[in-house]
């Protein structure tokens, strides 16, 4: 079992929906719960399904040098980049 954090953003109700009946709903969009891998990796099958135009980020627990991981799905100006085996963030240039 682990930390899971999952942060949505225009997504459908529908989502939103599923995703309390795994996780609390701790304010609009963001969502937390300790849950084992077979269960995140089911919960993202469902947001891969459901998000349509909405972005999502998930974020778990995770035995490496940070101490958790994460994906994202969805158009958004934050791109996960590898950097020497060390998850980071990188920022789009926002558009005038």
């Amino acid at each position: 079992m682990g930390m899971l954090v999952v942060v949505t953003e225009n997504v459908p109700p529908r989502l939103r929906g599923r995703l309390a009946v795994w996780l609390l709903e701790i304010r609009a969009g963001v969502y937390v719960g300790d849950t084992s891998r077979k269960v995140r990796e089911m919960i993202w099958q469902q947001i891969t399904l459901l998000a349509e135009v909405g972005n999502v980020v998930m974020a778990w627990a995770m035995n490496n040098e940070s101490g958790f991981d994460f994906q994202t799905l969805g158009d958004n100006r934050r791109i996960p980049v590898d950097l020497d085996g060390l998850r980071l963030v990188s920022f789009l240039p926002t558009e005038n």
